[in-house]
């Protein structure tokens, strides 16, 4: 994780270097609040919403209440990141969630293989925790190279 260094560069909050033990705690705390928002919203729409596509629709507003408390918290918590402005601040928002879909489809995929090879509904959530692990550790790789840097010059190094 980079020798524990986050934060380094202009658009940060400052140098500061943190274990990389920390962050991963961090990470994982951040991580676990924001799936609790996104099922504790979804159990709620599909418990109180009506129409055929309540579990689509719960599926949406889950993610609209988690993604962003993740995005704030791990700009703050993990990366000690400041964007430039409102408009800089928005760009990485897209670039975070574009790159956590593509992240969540390693998760699908790898849950979705257990389901098919195991035939279990046990082993589908093993695939789904492991599909998570390695969308969420592919994620934290992505976001430290392509979203939380200061510069353009930072993604391509």
């Amino acid at each position: 994780m980079d020798g524990g260094r986050v934060g380094v560069g202009v658009g940060a909050v400052g140098q500061v270097s943190v274990h990389p033990a920390v962050i991963a705690w961090r990470y994982s705390l951040i991580a676990l609040l924001a799936t609790a928002a996104n099922l504790l919203v979804q159990m709620g729409w599909v418990t109180w919403g009506v129409g055929p596509q309540v579990v689509v629709v719960s599926v949406l507003l889950g993610t609209a209440a988690g993604l962003p408390l993740k995005y704030v918290a791990e700009k703050r918590w993990i990366f000690a990141f400041r964007a430039r402005n409102l408009k800089h601040d928005g760009g990485l928002f897209v670039l975070y969630s574009a790159l956590g879909a593509f992240t969540t489809l390693i998760f699908w995929g790898i849950e979705a293989l257990f389901h098919w090879w195991f035939q279990s509904h046990t082993m589908r959530y093993v695939g789904g925790a492991l599909g998570l692990t390695l969308g969420y550790f592919i994620k934290y790789q992505l976001d430290k190279r392509y979203v939380f840097v200061t510069s353009p010059a930072e993604r391509l190094a």
